[in-house]
């Protein structure tokens, strides 16, 4: 199944799912009297959140756009998670819109709407299953050549993919190495013969032509015989990573990594997004609790309410990062991380690290720009000196700008660096966000932001 069939089938789900969710929504309407849902406006609105609540839900969950989403239990699992959400959003909606809503209303929804998932989900697991067996979907393929990438072939085939079964695999024995997981039916020349007595659909080659010249004339009796052949090539001889390729007038061009922020649209979404949200909280919240950390600040200790530091930012250019202060005066404040037990650390600012009030004034610094809602943590410009000494990749988190909060925060990455492991792990997870950014995963991760900040997290101090 191509990547086109793949987005049809995703979108024809995703609206049946849709669709399932209104039904219930208008027969509820009908048959719960007492609701009056059709004539009352605050009905109006509860369907629209909950259509609403679904879909920021399964985008969440990665509900239909994950890659083993035909995988009965995998995908099972996330519409079972991806259902809570949308109850949780769902309930606080109602608990904060104090409107009287029928509650055998709003059972028959929720209780209605999870019985059509559970038809839904097993019912496509059935179809898919007779779509494969009566109309032949699945194809046979046969794999050439023994290394890394074959291996991963054969497993992604076997372990993701319902529609492809591999019938064989082709190498020169003195290629190989016994290996009982990888079935090798037989040498390079006997690729055509099994492939006509088996009915392949298939051929993919992860051999170089240019060590095999004879793969050019094994490719024309495949298409001869109106059998598909592909080439798998190995760019791991040239750079020993993941790389993406993108076409220039139909030019390759490969790249060490995908960055959509790259993208300039997604640039301004996300720019957009920045300035929206940071006058939020600037509006409501920062304009009332500013006098009073003020207050507290100046009780605990002397000095300034803000603490001010040259921080590294986009492409590594310093900007003036903005904090609440949550250490007594000292002489070490731009040169030593702040420490479990620190006795720098006021009353006040060790509440405030705690739950990261102290980080709030960096909304300032999102509204001018210099930051992100979410991005990775600005370092002091002399750790980012001494970072960059110890792990080579450290500079490439600043192709983005820096965060408020960032995907290493919300997965236990933040805090003292206390060893090199510690360093690589959060550097690791600050690239998977430059390269997997989407809109989603910022609100993502303010959320889960949000949620540490209520249950308290133990690197933070």
């Amino acid at each position: 199944m191509n990547k086109l069939s793949y987005v049809f089938y995703r979108t024809m789900l995703w609206l049946w799912d849709i669709f399932s969710l209104n039904l219930v929504l208008i027969l509820a309407g009908f048959f719960v009297e007492r609701a009056e849902a059709f004539s009352q406006a605050p009905y109006h609105v509860f369907f629209a959140v909950i259509n609403l609540a679904w879909i920021a839900s399964t985008y969440l969950t990665g509900l239909y756009l994950a890659q083993d989403w035909l995988d009965f239990e995998g995908f099972s699992k996330r519409t079972i998670k991806a259902y809570l959400i949308t109850l949780l959003i769902l309930f606080f909606f109602t608990f904060i819109y104090h409107f009287p809503y029928s509650r055998l209303y709003i059972l028959v929804v929720v209780g209605g709407f999870a019985g059509l998932l559970t038809i839904n989900r097993i019912a496509f697991n059935i179809l898919i299953f007779f779509l494969r067996s009566r109309f032949r979907l699945q194809k046979n393929v046969v794999i050439l050549g023994y290394n890394d990438n074959s291996k991963r072939l054969l497993r992604y085939f076997r372990e993701e993919s319902k529609f492809v079964h591999v019938a064989g695999c082709f190498e020169d024995e003195e290629r190989v190495i016994k290996d009982e997981n990888f079935p090798i039916k037989g040498n390079l020349n006997e690729v055509m013969p099994f492939v006509l007595e088996n009915k392949v659909t298939e051929i993919y080659s992860t051999l170089a032509p240019e060590h095999f010249p004879d793969l050019y004339e094994l490719a024309k009796q495949a298409e001869n015989q109106f059998v598909h052949f592909r080439f798998v090539p190995d760019y791991k001889i040239f750079v020993n990573r993941n790389i993406y390729v993108d076409f220039i007038d139909n030019i390759p061009v490969l790249s060490l990594r995908n960055e959509p922020l790259e993208d300039t649209g997604n640039r301004i979404k996300k720019r957009l997004f920045d300035i929206a949200f940071s006058s939020l909280v600037i509006v409501f919240l920062l304009s009332w609790l500013i006098p009073i950390i003020a207050i507290l600040i100046k009780l605990s200790s002397k000095g300034p309410v803000f603490f001010t530091q040259m921080r590294s930012g986009k492409s590594n250019q310093p900007f003036l990062c903005i904090k609440f202060r949550s250490l007594r005066m000292n002489d070490d404040a731009n040169k030593k991380q702040v420490t479990r037990n620190d006795d720098r650390v006021t009353k006040i600012g060790r509440f405030m690290r705690k739950t990261n009030l102290d980080e709030l004034p960096q909304f300032f610094n999102v509204f001018m720009g210099d930051m992100s809602v979410v991005g990775p943590r600005p370092h002091m410009l002399k750790h980012t000196e001494d970072f960059a000494n110890i792990y080579k990749q450290y500079m490439i988190r600043h192709f983005v700008k820096p965060g408020v909060t960032g995907w290493a925060q919300v997965n236990g990455f933040r805090g003292e660096i206390t060893d090199n492991l510690f360093l690589k792990k959060r550097i690791e997870h600050d690239i998977w966000y430059m390269e997997n950014w989407t809109l989603m995963l910022d609100m993502k991760i303010i959320l889960m932001t949000a949620f540490l900040s209520v249950k308290g997290d133990k690197n933070a101090f």
